[in-house]
């Protein structure tokens, strides 16, 4: 019997992978249970196991008393002499519980009480094992099918690959191998579940640490790979070494690198192309395998770009359904568009396209700034003083004296002096004489508001300081 038990706790600790600590744990958690259901408790139960596990002993603790109160604490002092000689009161006494002593209910729960707590144990330790996986490639078998979802058998436990982790370029039958990419591991009642994929992009990176060495050594690195999983994957890579070329090191000799790569894919089209910090090489060869001639980049800021190709080569650079193009703009994270060289020449032929040529890089003329409130920069708090005191125009506020913007409330001389820099810096002041006789004409002589004082011409309807209405009379010259 004692061979049994060392024999099933080995097993226990090196082919189910529990480790030592928790088996011995278990074993103990049910022969306590035993011993609390045959005697109401277990606080005085000590468990002790024999060298090599050839053996388990459950012992009663139990202190040396006069008289007797309770029988399963306490041992009066006549009995304990019996077992030792030394025995006094107060002593602490340990008591080997004969195993014959429990009775089928005990032990059952024993059983149960240890094959629930190994089940919790292996399933704990089965999620900790493959939660630490997560990213990595694992090779298992098809098992069956439900729903669209694949069930695989990794050995221990069982993986599914979900129909959208699937490729649609796949098809599987009954004991095909599966090389998979672990996405994700979620604790079940039945023990963990491997969620598995071969269409996430990471997939395809590593099974390209494992055929290109360069890129496991970290000689070369992946920049960002995109995918479209069953039809192209586009791959940007790049060397620390400026003597290691980083698509050749992915290519290998005559191709047999990517050609592994792609028998794994199931035919899928791989592109692999050299990554670019100048966005216009990168879009460049994010594009292939079309020829690109030049590259355009329209707005930097919202990365807005026009790619101009060779002539016949527009269908390979944008791709069936889009698809070349698209899976570029995602590599390069710009927008690209593709126009062949005579389209792009046409697109210059037209004004619209010069003016927005020529708006992209800062050359249409800008709107004439006449309002506070059209200034860049300027502060709100004092435009909307001054609008308050029915200062609008740039021309109204420059022509205000100091009394009168004195008066205006809110506004406070750091606000006046801001917004004089601003005026400064976007207002282009013009002084345009009077061409009659070179002279000034009667509506460009100056007077002054006879309610607030400011200066106003004889055009005005309106003090632009004060608001009173005026009126202008003018005594004719020329005698009748």
């Amino acid at each position: 019997m004692s061979s049994e038990m060392a024999e099933a706790i080995r097993q226990l600790i090196y082919e189910k992978g529990i480790s030592e600590e928790l088996v011995l744990k278990t074993v103990e958690d049910s022969l306590m249970a035993a011993y609390k259901k045959r005697f109401g408790t277990s606080e005085n139960a000590v468990v002790r196991f024999k060298d090599d596990y050839e053996g388990v002993e459950i012992l009663a603790r139990k202190t040396i008393v006069e008289e007797l109160d309770d029988p399963v604490l306490e041992i009066e002092l006549a009995e304990a002499k019996q077992w030792s000689d030394e025995a006094e009161v107060g002593d602490i006494l340990e008591l080997p519980i004969d195993p014959r002593e429990f009775d089928l209910q005990e032990v059952m729960l024993a059983k149960q009480t240890t094959r629930q707590n190994l089940r919790e144990i292996s399933r704990d330790t089965l999620y900790a094992e493959y939660h630490s996986k997560i990213g990595e490639i694992i090779i298992g078998y098809y098992q069956r099918e439900r729903n669209g979802n694949i069930y695989v058998d990794l050995g221990r436990v069982e993986g599914v690959l979900p129909r959208k982790y699937q490729s649609p370029r796949e098809t599987y039958h009954p004991n095909d191998r599966i090389k998979a990419y672990i996405v994700e591991v979620n604790k079940t009642k039945t023990g963990p579940q491997i969620v598995l994929s071969r269409s996430h992009a990471e997939f395809v990176k590593k099974i390209l640490e494992l055929e290109v060495p360069e890129i496991y050594d970290g000689t070369v690195d992946v920049f960002k790979i995109v995918r479209e999983p069953g039809y192209r994957t586009k791959i940007s890579v790049f060397s620390k070494r400026e003597d290691v070329d980083p698509v050749g090191a992915c290519v290998g000799l005559k191709g047999i690198r990517i050609q592994s790569i792609i028998r794994e894919l199931e035919g899928e089209k791989i592109d692999v192309l050299k990554y670019e910090i100048d966005p216009k090489r990168f879009i460049r060869n994010a594009l292939s395998p079309a020829e690109v001639l030049d590259v355009h980049v329209l707005d930097e800021g919202r990365r807005l770009a026009l790619a101009v190709v060779a002539e016949g080569q527009l269908s390979v650079a944008i791709g069936k359904q889009g698809l070349n193009v698209r899976l570029a703009n995602r590599l390069c994270d710009w927008n690209i568009d593709v126009k062949t060289e005579e389209q792009f020449q046409q697109m210059d032929l037209t004004s619209g396209a010069k003016e927005a040529v020529s708006a992209l890089f800062g050359e249409v003329e800008e709107e004439e700034i006449s309002r506070l409130s059209e200034l860049p920069g300027a502060p709100e708090a004092a435009v909307a003083a001054l609008e308050a005191a029915g200062v609008e125009l740039i021309e109204d506020f420059l022509g205000m004296d100091d009394a009168r913007l004195a008066s205006v409330e809110g506004l406070t001389e750091a606000d006046l002096a801001a917004l004089r820099e601003r005026i400064d810096e976007n207002v282009e002041l013009v002084s345009e004489e009077a061409a009659t006789d070179g002279g000034r004409s009667a509506e460009d002589e100056e007077y002054e508001c006879p309610d607030c004082g400011a200066r106003i011409t004889a055009d005005m309807t309106k003090c632009p300081s004060c608001g009173v209405e005026l009126s202008f009379e003018y005594e004719d010259d020329q005698e009748a």
